[in-house]
């Protein structure tokens, strides 16, 4: 006896992702990315940012919004992270550029 086949609208979406690779340039992934930016203001964070979703909730954002595997990937293509989500890490960015822009 051959099983049913199964019901579409009960399966789970499958469909491919758009993510931002090291080089910046945006490629498609089978898995979704772990961190969340904003493609104008070269920022990365977590997913869950109050911050983004505040922006988000009000309408802002999404259409800036691009995705990262890694920290590592994000910050090779030339983003930041986020003040609010990542403050040490933030901090520690800001810290480093004040270091290496000072005469």
């Amino acid at each position: 006896m051959t099983p049913a086949p199964a019901d579409p609208a009960r399966l789970p979406e499958r469909r491919p992702h758009t993510l931002i690779g090291p080089d910046g340039v945006p490629y498609r992934s089978a898995t979704p990315g772990s961190l969340g930016g904003h493609r104008g203001m070269r920022l990365y964070g977590r997913l869950d940012c109050p911050s983004a979703l505040r922006a988000i909730a009000r309408g802002h954002y999404v259409k800036h919004r691009v995705f990262f595997t890694d920290e590592a990937t994000a910050i090779a293509a030339g983003y930041r992270p986020c003040a609010v989500c990542l403050p040490r890490k933030y901090a520690l960015w800001k810290a480093n550029r004040e270091n290496t822009t000072t005469p």
